[in-house]
């Protein structure tokens, strides 16, 4: 935004330092002006050593002449007082506004890593500061990790790209080979980079956190989380069980959905390579509804569960066929449940496997019958 020139906030705080201090001997002066009237005549009689009157003499009068002048003097003196101390005291009260103005221009020039640490007691200067250094924590770390994501990203995308532009050479240089099963390769490749594209968009427009909250059932989507999986659990001989009854949620179904996706397709996919089991579970606490799904699987160290949840890490070698997921799943469950002022807790499960919670804000109960809602 541009901005007309003005005088800086020292000059201002200068100029009433030296305003308050001259109006306020200004004031004592006046006070003792007032006061010495009290007690002053008007005028006085002059009586020479023999006791005989010589005539009138004016007091006040006199008595202005003489203090006008030391008055002002004093004034004038109150002003110059005022106008060096009030700048020495104002650069010293603004000096740690000039370090933050320092960091934030080194922030706006992509310095995150410089910290204030502005020294002293706490007050709002320092609260300030300490704010401000925490900010720059948080954007520090943010960077970083989209800075991870975009170089994980690329190399997840150009993975399925080599591939196709593999396929596509082979076919051209190769007529002898099956021209199908080259499509069919092909065919699988572009699904796989569709499905992480798609991701992708999700995570952005999760990332934007501009949707509308409503009351939303979890127990609904588990079931039509569940109807969509089914073949996929069928196929892999995997047996999901469903407990609990209504949890309302309070949130964007849009994004509810894919978390709920998210978490039962991992259960299914990341599973025993037979008679696997995934139990899905919904429950309402007093001010929150809890969503857990488990799976049986491998043993999982704490350490390995504790990185699920950053972009493409996988629990186990990733599965080349068409739903070996794109190792966005716990990602994205992690940032719908943050934008839903929600908790994400991973557990390895002691005898193999993973369980996954997540709390989210209960929706608020419904307004009474004939309940009117005034200003």
């Amino acid at each position: 935004m541009d901005r007309r020139p003005g005088f800086s906030v020292r000059f201002k705080l200068t100029l009433s330092y030296a305003g308050f201090l001259v109006f306020a001997g200004l004031l004592l002066l006046t006070a003792v002006w007032v006061f010495l009237l009290r007690y002053v005549p008007d005028r006085a009689m002059l009586i020479n050593p023999d006791d005989k009157p010589e005539g009138v003499f004016p007091v006040r009068s006199a008595l202005l002449d003489v203090f006008a002048p030391r008055a002002a003097a004093v004034l004038a003196f109150l002003l110059v007082f005022g106008l060096v101390g009030g700048w020495v005291l104002a650069g010293r009260m603004l000096a740690p506004l000039t370090r933050i103005t320092e960091a934030t221009s080194r922030a706006t020039k992509g310095s995150l890593s410089h910290r204030i640490r502005l020294p002293g007691r706490n007050d709002e200067f320092r609260a300030l500061a300490d704010a401000f250094d925490a900010m720059l924590a948080r954007l520090e770390a943010h960077v970083a990790e989209q800075r991870r994501f975009a170089a994980n990203a690329s190399h997840e995308l150009r993975t399925p790209l080599a591939i196709s532009q593999t396929l596509l050479d082979l076919a051209r240089n190769d007529p002898t080979q099956d021209l199908g099963e080259i499509v069919d390769r092909l065919h699988t490749v572009n699904a796989r980079a569709i499905d992480l594209t798609e991701a992708l968009l999700l995570l952005s427009r999760v990332d934007q956190g501009t949707f509308t909250r409503e009351p939303v059932d979890l127990s609904l989507l588990v079931e039509e989380a569940i109807e969509t999986l089914l073949p996929l659990a069928e196929k892999r001989g995997v047996t999901v069980q469903t407990s609990g009854g209504i949890a309302p949620a309070f949130g964007s179904q849009a994004l509810l959905l894919p978390l709920t996706m998210n978490l039962v397709h991992n259960a299914i996919v990341h599973n025993l390579p037979e008679r696997g089991r995934v139990w899905v579970q919904t429950g309402v606490g007093p001010e929150t509804v809890v969503l857990t799904v488990e799976n049986s699987g491998g043993k999982l160290s704490p350490q390995l569960v504790s990185t699920l949840t950053e972009p493409f890490q996988r629990a186990t070698e990733r599965i080349r066929d068409d739903h070996a997921g794109v190792g966005l799943g716990l990602a994205i469950v992690r940032r719908i449940t943050e934008v839903h002022d929600g908790s994400l807790t991973l557990t390895p499960r002691a005898e193999g496997g993973l369980r996954v919670a997540v709390r989210l804000p209960a929706s608020p109960p419904p307004l009474p019958e004939g309940h009117l809602i005034s200003d």
